[in-house]
């Protein structure tokens, strides 16, 4: 039976993801080349080039393709804060290397991005992305305690825990134990942190205007958190460029109703936060029922909400607006835009 074009396309991104996969496990990032890779795949250069644009964007890919191949398995009960935080550290060791790996296999075990994101706007994308992550595992924990202050600087304590034991399994191969890293991070339940909320910017920031114009949505889009599909009607809307993705709190914790982050489409953002919120909420399906989790929806823009915003997005775009019956009732485009739009009644 003769393919379709999409279903061809579709066979040679797998054959370049496989064979991506092959040698960056053998070789490391760094000593592979695309040209190693279409070798491999017994393709040309420029059918790689036609699916992936660069050595980065397939190792991201092939990281992708990892994570979304892991069982999706989930909790479904209320967890006490401490078994939440036992759950996540074991869900997220489970990448550590196994005995065996070679340095390049722990790599790619490991989800490391040392040497791959060597571009300011890279650096600063992950940034971003990891104050997003660190939100996200945050309100997950404050759902086990719902009397309980702001978890957030709490979920970045964990996170800089498991993240440095990721880096000595990968630079140490055996140095450590990976349950003490477990029992370390649930005793962090009873860490004393002053974790409030209240920017010191905040109140400074400039009033959201408020308008009245018409609102033509964008198709609904999937959730990167859950999946689902996400229309965007009435509630605020924030969208956020590489730069300013650690807003996404400001208009979270101001609004009484869900939110919808937006993130700013780009080449250095697009396959990043894909990766790194769906790799995060794998392991945190695991530790917190999702049903539970407090929540706000997370998009990644194809460039259809910054033209509905009337934006041009830049890696410092903070723009906002609440839709009520349909129609923009309150916009705003600076810094602190998020809470401005969130705060209006």
């Amino acid at each position: 039976m003769r393919l379709t074009r999409a279903q061809q396309q579709e066979r040679t991104r797998a054959a370049v993801l496989a064979a991506a996969h092959a040698e960056f496990a053998e070789r490391g990032y760094q000593a592979v080349t695309v040209d190693r890779i279409a070798d491999r795949a017994e393709m040309t250069r420029g059918a790689v080039y036609s699916n992936f644009p660069g050595k980065s964007a397939l190792y991201l890919a092939v990281l992708l393709d990892v994570v979304e191949r892991e069982p999706s398995e989930a909790v479904t009960r209320e967890t006490h804060l401490e078994d939440a935080l036992e759950a996540f550290a074991r869900a997220w060791l489970d990448r550590l290397p196994m005995h065996g790996d070679t340095p390049a296999g722990a790599h790619l075990r490991l989800r490391s991005l040392d040497g791959v994101l060597d571009t300011v706007a890279g650096r600063t994308a992950l940034g971003g992305v990891t104050q997003l992550e660190t939100l996200l595992l945050g309100r997950a924990l404050e759902a086990c305690v719902p009397t309980a202050p702001r978890r957030v600087r709490l979920a970045g304590v964990v996170r800089t825990v498991l993240d440095g034991a990721g880096h000595l399994a990968a630079v140490a191969p055996g140095v450590g134990d990976p349950f003490d890293v477990v029992r370390a991070c649930e005793h962090l339940a009873d860490l004393p942190l002053t974790d409030v909320w209240e920017p010191t910017h905040l109140p400074f920031v400039k009033a959201a205007e408020t308008v009245d114009e018409p609102w033509e949505a964008p198709a609904a889009a999937p959730d990167l958190i859950n999946g689902e599909p996400v229309s965007l009607g009435d509630g605020v809307i924030v969208l956020l460029g590489a730069e300013r993705l650690g807003a996404a709190e400001e208009a979270v914790r101001a609004a009484g109703e869900r939110v919808t982050v937006v993130v700013a489409g780009s080449p250095e953002t697009d396959p990043l936060v894909r990766l790194r919120v769906r790799d995060l909420v794998g392991c945190l399906r695991r530790a917190v029922d999702p049903a539970l989790w407090p929540g706000f929806a997370l998009l990644l823009d194809d460039g259809h909400v910054a033209s509905a915003l009337g934006v041009t997005p830049e890696p410092a775009t903070e723009c906002a607006v609440r839709i009520t019956d349909g129609r923009v009732v309150a916009r705003a485009d600076h810094r602190g835009a998020g809470h401005a739009v969130a705060v209006v009644q």
